[in-house]
């Protein structure tokens, strides 16, 4: 299965610790690292909460996606958000990220090529830019289970610039689909 596409809708990166990252023109992915000149560029974790568990444990969260979709729901429940003031370093639109199994390629533009690792964990950060917001973007389905819509957390495979307009398109990995967990 192949062919899934969208497109990216907006780029943003932030050299210092912030919640949200400014929009920028474009972004430079560098592999086995992340986004160039983004705080959370690395080979090992960078997201603080992580350092302090296990400060070598390897960084599978090097670029964050999130969906426009994502956007236009939480607005139907009185929230705006814009591109990049949840964190994330690429804003996708028409796109299922949250339905890509673990170890989907996402090529990006001409040359970039992310591997998505898993789901973004969402934080009381949330709730500190919007009260009420974590609640709108984690919760649980009929059976209970939690479900987290943050975003999806890859790795960077090959490097390149990114820019909104650019084309993403998903290669399915072979073999058994494994489910996105939190990472």
């Amino acid at each position: 299965m192949s062919g899934i596409e969208g497109t990216v809708r907006a780029v943003s990166s932030n050299g210092e610790y912030s919640f949200t990252k400014p929009n920028r023109d474009s972004i430079t992915l560098v592999p086995g690292l992340g986004v160039a000149g983004d705080v959370h560029a690395g080979v090992t974790v960078k997201h603080r909460s992580r350092v302090a568990q296990d400060p070598t444990q390897p960084n599978l969260r090097q670029v964050h996606l999130i969906h426009q979709e994502l956007f236009d729901e939480v607005a139907g429940q009185g929230f705006e958000v814009a591109a990049g003031e949840l964190g994330e370093n690429v804003t996708t639109e028409g796109i299922d990220l949250l339905g890509l199994p673990t170890g989907t390629l996402l090529r990006i533009g001409a040359e970039a090529v992310v591997e998505v690792t898993g789901l973004r964990n969402p934080c009381l950060q949330i709730d500190a830019f919007q009260d009420g917001l974590l609640k709108q973007v984690v919760g649980r389905d009929a059976d209970g289970a939690i479900v987290r819509k943050a975003g999806i957390m890859s790795v960077v495979r090959a490097g390149g610039v990114i820019r909104p307009g650019d084309t993403i398109t998903a290669e399915l990995p072979e073999g058994p689909h494994r489910p996105l967990e939190r990472v």
